[in-house]
């Protein structure tokens, strides 16, 4: 019989496993000297082959960074620097994300799973050296994580949106929300059809999008027995699928930026009709909400929700925020402004981050935006408009207004833990040139042009699944998909869509994305429940774009339209849907 000890003894064997495979990788490495450290030649990070100096670009006799020569400074000019780790540009590069993921599917502790995922890379850089490790994990990953500007903007964005989750939790807001939604929105199809409308409306960003769907439908989710495992998943699914479709996003703006023509944004818009995945997913979400059908683990949570009123079919670690406020002074405008407010203000960030006010038109200033900056700014705005609106209210005493921040914080300290050990984990990869692994392999593949799409795709997949970021999986295959093909050509454009397709499927199935974690904290459901229940239905997805990529492929390389395969794609998935609802019903 299984009992709870049964996983801190499967953690603790799974350790072993891992360092003994590591031990393993170590001395057949070292058996060869010349992989040792220092001996293998690898490309500049900073120039990139060309030796120039990346800071002045050769324009600048004063240029700090160079001192003048235009040189880089980093390779002194050769475009090649020494390999800091044997297992630099290797397949092994991949092994920390593999491990972690691998870890928190098996021991459902994200924790854990995560830090042993970045040990391990710590290992691979400093070639077991055990001073070196820790050099690596904590100053080159944790401390340098948390000491990034973007990621640290992120992270007061996080907190001051607990902050205001909080605010209109005790001002009363959520709880007359709730009221008006169970007067107004009389079924379960109606409370996750809301929450799919509001997630598509909200489609500036990914991270905004997740906190503050979750923010205001979890009221009306939790009246009608939806469980928070699929409320996580529609906030996830009209998250990235919906930003990387939408011309005015961050997502847009980050496409934009990665490509090497200058004409990202019109690149960004012609590739819209072929991100497969993306639509699919919309279709797969509306065709599982409609047709009253679940399969695989979010099966399981559904039904227990339904019949049982459990929302969280095990642990619920946002328990402190679940406590209901009688308060029967809220009004729904007690939600609904602040929030409105804070779109308005975080739209106005992130068009002043990227230079709106300083001449640049709009739709520039969105593309050049930052969207840390922006969004931090924006909710700073937006929470300082809250506390005032209260105090005029008088919602609550100021002290209960100052009380809320400490307590937002805490709602969000799971989220800013997992994102900080992502974060980790990402630049363990960086650090043993994962993304170069990658792209050579892409290279590899350039003579079978027909199979391109779908092999990109994949790639993409497995990049954003393995290092938990899309927009770095954009920055990686976008140029190499630019330089295989002109523009012009038909399949250029389809590569192009797969590369986006595939790093939004990753990015969606991987337990350490960050728009993962953001939208379990936005619906406050246990992360690991999540990803569980979420990725039958993005494999399934990935699965049917897979074929459309397959489709698309072929009839642009014979000189057919390549959009035949978007209602190939559908037809796909609407007869998937209809044949696991007739197995269920038969079951």
């Amino acid at each position: 019989m299984r009992t709870r000890r049964s996983w801190p003894v499967r953690l603790i064997i799974m350790v072993m496993l891992v360092l003994a495979l590591a031990t393993t990788s170590f001395a057949v490495l070292a058996d060869d000297p010349t992989e040792i450290s220092g001996t293998k030649m690898i490309e500049c990070p900073d120039c990139g082959l060309t030796g120039g100096c990346s800071v002045c670009l050769g324009t600048d006799a004063e240029c700090e960074a160079c001192g003048g020569t235009f040189v880089c400074p980093t390779c002194g000019g050769e475009g090649y620097i020494q390999s800091p780790s044997s297992s630099y540009n290797t397949a092994l590069s991949l092994l920390p994300p593999v491990i972690a993921i691998a870890l928190a599917l098996i021991t459902k502790e994200v924790y854990s799973s995560l830090f042993i995922g970045i040990l391990v890379g710590g290992l691979l850089y400093s070639n077991f050296s055990f001073e070196g490790t820790l050099n690596h994990v904590f100053s080159g990953g944790i401390v340098a994580s948390l000491s990034d500007s973007y990621n640290v903007g992120i992270l007061i964005f996080l907190v001051i949106l607990g902050t205001m989750v909080c605010l209109m939790n005790k001002a009363g807001g959520s709880a007359a929300f709730g009221r008006w939604a169970k007067k107004n929105i009389k079924s379960r199809v109606g409370a996750q059809l809301a929450s799919i409308l509001l997630g598509c409306l909200i489609f500036i960003d990914d991270y905004f999008n997740c906190l503050t769907v979750g923010s205001v439908m979890r009221p009306i989710t939790d009246k009608h027995n939806v469980s928070r495992a699929k409320l996580a998943y529609i906030i996830d699914a009209t998250a990235a699928p919906v930003c990387i479709i939408a011309p005015i996003s961050s997502w847009a703006a980050a496409v934009s930026g990665f490509a090497e023509d200058g004409q990202g944004l019109n690149l960004f818009i012609r590739a819209i009709p072929y991100n497969f995945y993306a639509l699919l997913t919309i279709v797969m979400m509306l065709g599982l909400v409609l047709m009253k059908v679940d399969f695989g683990p979010m099966a399981k949570f559904e039904k227990n929700a339904v019949e049982n009123g459990d929302l969280f079919s095990g642990s619920n670690p946002y328990a402190m925020m679940d406590e209901e406020i009688d308060d029967t002074k809220g009004t729904v405008m007690d939600l609904v402004l602040p929030i409105v407010v804070l779109v308005v203000c975080c739209v106005i960030g992130m068009i002043y981050s990227g230079g709106f006010f300083s001449g640049e038109n709009f739709v520039d200033a969105f593309s050049n935006s930052d969207a840390s900056i922006g969004l931090m700014l924006g909710s700073a705005f937006g929470l300082l408009f809250a506390l005032i609106y209260y105090f005029v209210r008088r919602s609550m005493t100021f002290k209960e207004m100052m009380g809320c921040i400490p307590e937002g914080f805490k709602a969000m300290v799971p989220a800013i833990l997992i994102l900080t050990f992502a974060w980790t984990l990402k630049s363990m990869t960086d650090s043993l040139g994962a993304k170069y692994f990658v792209r050579d392999f892409v290279r590899s593949a350039q003579g079978l042009q027909m199979l391109l799409p779908v092999i990109v795709f994949v790639v993409g997949c497995l990049l954003a699944f393995a290092t938990g970021t899309s927009w770095g999986t954009f920055g990686i295959l976008i140029p190499i998909v630019q330089n295989v093909f002109s523009m012009d050509n038909p399949l250029a454009i389809i590569c192009i869509s797969a590369c986006m397709a595939g790093a939004v499927c990753g990015d969606h199935c991987s337990p350490i994305s960050d728009t993962t974690i953001m939208a379990s904290a936005g619906a406050q459901c246990d992360h690991v429940n999540h990803v569980s229940t979420q990725l039958p239905y993005a494999i399934s997805c990935a699965v049917i774009a897979g074929i459309s990529y397959v489709v698309a492929g072929a009839l642009a390389y014979f000189g057919l339209p390549g959009i035949i395969a978007l209602p190939v794609g559908i037809v796909l998935m609407l007869g998937f849907l209809f044949f696991v609802k007739n197995a269920r019903r038969s079951a």
